[in-house]
C-alpha cells in the first residue's frame, strides 16, 4: 500500500480561488462605469438606478470556477433549519433598504447545508462553483450563481 491510500479525500479537493466583489466586474470595465443615471419613483419613495450595459457585463473567466468569496445574505426563504437559497450581496441592506446593486454585483446562492437563521446578519464566506448567469428576481437582476459546498462566518 502507498501512503496516499490512507490520505483523506479532502486532501485531494481543489483549493478555491479567493475572489472579492471587484473581481465580478470584467477586466477593463472600471467600477465607476457600471452605474448610470437614475430616477426617483415618487409614488413609492424610491430611487431607481438606471444601469448602463456595463452593469450586466460578467467576468466569464469565473464561469465554472471553484471560488470563495465574502458577502451578506438576503434570504429568499427561511425554514426552521435555516436558509439554503439566498442572494449574496456586497454590503448590508443591499436590495432591501436601498436600490439594488447592478447585476454583476449580485450572486444567487444555493447552499447544500442550510445556514442558521439566527446568523443571517453575519458576513459570510461562501465556497463553491460559480456560474455566470443573468437571472431576474423580485429583489433585482443577478449576474452570477454559486452552488455552495461550504459556508462560514467571515472574520474581519
Amino acid at each position: 500500500m502507498t501512503a496516499t491510500a490512507f490520505a483523506p479525500a479532502s486532501a485531494f479537493a481543489s483549493t478555491p480561488r479567493e475572489i472579492m466583489w471587484d473581481d465580478l466586474i470584467p477586466p477593463g470595465v472600471p467600477y465607476s462605469e457600471i452605474i448610470g443615471e437614475g430616477e426617483m419613483d415618487e409614488a413609492n419613495d424610491l430611487w431607481n438606478p438606471i444601469y448602463d450595459a456595463n452593469g450586466t457585463k460578467l467576468n466569464e473567466s469565473l464561469n465554472g470556477a471553484y471560488i470563495k468569496m465574502p458577502g451578506f445574505i438576503i434570504p429568499f426563504d427561511v425554514s426552521a433549519e435555516g436558509v439554503k437559497d439566498f442572494m449574496l450581496v456586497p454590503y448590508v441592506g443591499a436590495c432591501i433598504h436601498t436600490p439594488p446593486p447592478p447585476a454583476n454585483q449580485l450572486v444567487m446562492v444555493n447552499a447544500k447545508k442550510p445556514w442558521p437563521g439566527d446568523q443571517l446578519w453575519d458576513a459570510v464566506w461562501v465556497t463553491g462553483t460559480m456560474r455566470t448567469q443573468l437571472q431576474s428576481t423580485n429583489l433585482g437582476q443577478t449576474g452570477y450563481s454559486i452552488s455552495a459546498d461550504e459556508m462560514k462566518v467571515y472574520v474581519w
